[in-house]
């Protein structure tokens, strides 16, 4: 819906709006994501979805000031988007930010050193919060390096295709 797709714009820009109505546009979002890109995915083998539902309910956090686990336990009620297997890549945001800096394009209002700093505290939040939500499992690797992806990536394909891949409609890399 255009309204959500809105709330959603305004969200990545940095404004806050009303939180409920950011709740209900991102739950609706996750929705679709599920209908329209995961499931048809999903017919060729296991997905791997990077920055979906945690990362999410940290930006909602990060912008209404509020507990990550508030927005986890929220966006963990849409089942159609919930991963059977969530990996949390845990930087350090002093790597995360000289990555950025490298960049030629804009900062964001996330990639500014002292929200930075936040995100990965919420990150490590909102991973608990899921598996206390769920009761699935959150895999947390450290991540420096594009080979440390790489391998992580592979490793996680590996678990799909041991564990037959379509148990669950998506599985999530978080960063």
């Amino acid at each position: 819906p255009h309204s959500a797709t809105r709330t959603l714009i305004r969200l990545r820009a940095g404004h806050a709006g009303d939180p409920e109505e950011a709740v209900e546009a991102t739950r609706r979002d996750l929705a679709l994501h599920a209908r329209f890109n995961i499931a048809p995915a999903l017919s060729d083998g296991p997905v791997l979805a990077d920055r979906l539902t945690l990362s999410t309910a940290c930006l909602l956090a990060l912008l209404q000031r509020q507990p990550v686990d508030r927005y986890v336990e929220h966006l963990a009620e849409q089942t159609q988007a919930r991963p059977q297997l969530t990996v949390l890549l845990t930087t350090d945001p002093g790597i995360c930010h000289a990555r950025v800096t490298q960049r030629d394009t804009a900062r964001r209002f996330t990639e500014h050193p002292e929200a930075v700093v936040q995100l990965a505290d919420l990150y490590v939040d909102a991973a608990s919060a899921w598996k206390k939500t769920t009761g699935l499992p959150v895999l947390e690797h450290p991540c420096a390096t594009p080979a440390d992806l790489d391998v992580l990536a592979n490793a996680c394909m590996e678990h799909l295709r041991a564990a037959g891949g379509r148990t669950s409609p998506t599985t999530e890399a978080s960063r």
